[in-house]
């Protein structure tokens, strides 16, 4: 398991604006614009947390013409329900043997 990449994305994901950014999301593409119907912020504020997702690898986002359409990408959904199953599960398969590096 990833601890630093896992790590990097909870910490995308903490925010409560961005956890409910990745709940309409996980309806299907959204226009940035009908993302920021839902919120009591700017723009700008919107982009910022848009960012911080798309950094961390959860949202991808395409440009048509003047607007930016944001989706959940599917590996992220995949490899993040997998690794939380691998973190909270009690298999007897951990890395606690296993040295973490943490840059």
């Amino acid at each position: 398991m990833d601890y630093v990449r896992t790590s990097l994305v909870l910490k995308a994901m903490a925010d409560p604006n961005r956890m409910k950014i990745i709940d309409l999301l996980s309806s299907g593409c959204l226009c940035g614009c009908d993302v920021l119907e839902h919120f009591d912020f700017t723009q700008p504020t919107l982009s910022h947390h848009m960012k911080a997702l798309e950094k961390a690898g959860i949202v991808s986002v395409t440009k048509k013409s003047q607007w930016h359409y944001y989706t959940l990408r599917e590996d992220f959904v995949k490899d993040f329900m997998e690794t939380m199953a691998k973190l909270l599960s009690n298999d007897g398969q951990n890395d606690m043997n296993k040295e973490i590096v943490i840059k």
